[in-house]
């Protein structure tokens, strides 16, 4: 009799199975505008927007990414890259985004550097140059803790991988006091 462990196996597999393997991944169904997309939802996440699962499946977004798109005056046509991002992230001042180019901590392409607790986490696919929506950087990267002070994968929530205290935790820690 098989005994099954619960978790999927995505070593080796590309980006684009991985996206459909795990629940801690968004997939943005979008022909164009993936980027703007992946933001719409990312945010609709964040504000438990009602419309969120229309938003997932494709429906009732197109009014809203042209709409921010004629706001802000971003051209996606040749998909979005850093200067699109930082245009992004100037409009929507009061979250972080933070774009990892894989599934490791290391494959960070994009950090918005803004001081929030609010995050919005995408995945970019340098195959097909979509975006993705990350709802649990711990579940979609298989690990148990994540540093959003220095984005490093730690071992309890306080030190990291090395043995390090995080900075940001130890000055956080500090000024509670």
């Amino acid at each position: 009799m098989p005994i099954g462990h619960g978790r999927i196996v995505t070593k080796g597999k590309p980006l684009e199975t991985v996206v459909l393997l795990k629940r801690s991944i968004v997939e943005v169904k979008a022909a164009e505008n993936f980027l703007a997309h992946a933001l719409i939802i990312s945010i609709a996440k964040l504000t438990n927007d009602p419309d969120y699962k229309a938003y997932i499946q494709g429906r009732k977004i197109r009014p809203v990414v042209d709409h921010l798109l004629a706001t802000t005056g971003i051209d996606l046509t040749n998909d979005g890259g850093i200067p699109e991002l930082l245009k992004f992230q100037e409009h929507f001042k009061e979250y972080r985004i933070l774009v990892f180019g894989g599934l490791n901590f290391e494959d960070i392409v994009f950090d918005g550097q803004v001081e929030s607790e609010k995050r919005i986490n995408l995945l970019y696919d340098d195959v097909t140059h979509h975006y993705h929506v990350i709802n649990s950087v711990t579940g979609a990267l298989s690990r148990q803790y994540f540093c959003k002070g220095c984005n490093k994968e730690c071992e309890s929530g306080v030190t990291h991988s090395g043995q390090e205290t995080c900075s940001d935790y130890v000055s956080s820690a500090m000024s509670i006091r």
